[in-house]
């Protein structure tokens, strides 16, 4: 008995050792830095601090006097900083107005932009219709029309409705021209949603209308939101067709009015505090929006890159 187990141990120790358990696709359980991750990682983290840069310095110099950024050695921190600038731009009374205006006009944008191009979306991936092609054709060729080319024509037309110096007037302008490429846009998330899934709804109950609703629009939404954030870009950050439909300073968007409070500083001496303030209360709303949509956006632009 004793010559059995020690036959028995020996043998086992004689055994070669079961080699470490490997990672699905080969990798050993110790994981290999790569030096070609690491310098990835680090160009990703100087391009990112290179974008941020400009952002960062908008908002230090908001918070400093004008004596202090006037210098020639800067301060890279708002150390003895103060509300002061924003305070000034506050008072001057007439950003509110401003705000409105601008938030009214890209709520109208996006509602009625998104509203055309997705029935324009669907009926370019759904149906099978004559002139389907020149259809998608004539949408690409309006994204080619330069917008300088268009600014007599419609100053013309809106000045002949009476819609000079008005929200919808501008609001039908700003539709018209996003439209055509958030078309384009939505056409991919569409597609990219099998058409059998509305079929398999309808062969257990469900009418073409309820099944759209309940399987294949729940699907669009990240595509919605995608498209929405672009289209709210277009109609906030719009310059030169305001500046031509908005001539009444009682009527003037978030763009115009910063460029008429520079200015108005430019005229007595320019205070770059109170400029970089006003800059950085313009782009809050498009930071607070950003906040709300960011998980949808990211989401409906990979969605979108799937199929096209």
């Amino acid at each position: 008995m004793t010559s059995t187990v020690q036959t028995a141990s020996a043998a086992s120790l004689s055994r070669p050792s079961a080699p470490p358990a490997r990672r699905p696709g080969g990798r050993s359980g110790t994981r290999r830095i790569r030096p070609g991750r690491i310098v990835l990682g680090v160009v990703g983290i100087v391009v990112s601090l290179i974008w941020v840069f400009p952002v960062y310095w908008m908002l230090n110099s908001s918070l400093l006097p004008n004596v202090v950024l006037q210098s020639t050695t800067p301060t890279w921190l708002p150390f003895g900083g103060s509300l002061d600038n924003f305070v000034a731009v506050f008072s001057g009374g007439t950003f509110l107005p401003a705000l409105g205006m601008s938030t009214a006009i890209a709520i109208i944008t996006v509602v009625f932009c998104l509203l055309f191009a997705f029935l324009g979306a669907l009926a370019i991936s759904r149906f099978r219709f004559r002139g389907r092609k020149a259809f998608v054709l004539a949408v690409l060729l309006i994204q080619m029309l330069p917008a300088e080319g268009l600014f007599i024509a419609q100053y013309k037309l809106m000045g002949s409705l009476n819609m000079l110096n008005s929200i919808v007037g501008v609001s039908i302008i700003y539709i018209a021209a996003v439209v055509p490429f958030t078309i384009w846009m939505l056409r991919g998330f569409v597609a990219g949603v099998p058409a059998d899934l509305e079929e398999a709804g309808m062969i257990d109950g469900l009418s073409r209308t309820q099944a759209f609703m309940r399987i294949t629009f729940p699907l669009l939404a990240p595509g919605l939101v995608a498209s929405g954030v672009y289209a709210f870009l277009q109609a906030w950050n719009e310059f030169t067709v305001a500046l031509v439909l908005l001539q009444d300073n009682s009527s003037q968007t978030l763009p115009l009015w910063l460029r008429g409070f520079i200015q108005a500083s430019a005229s007595r001496a320019t205070d770059w505090g109170q400029v970089m303030a006003a800059s950085t209360m313009v782009a809050i709303p498009v930071i607070i929006f950003f906040l709300f949509v960011q998980g949808r956006m990211t989401s409906g632009l990979v969605s979108g890159a799937v199929k096209g």
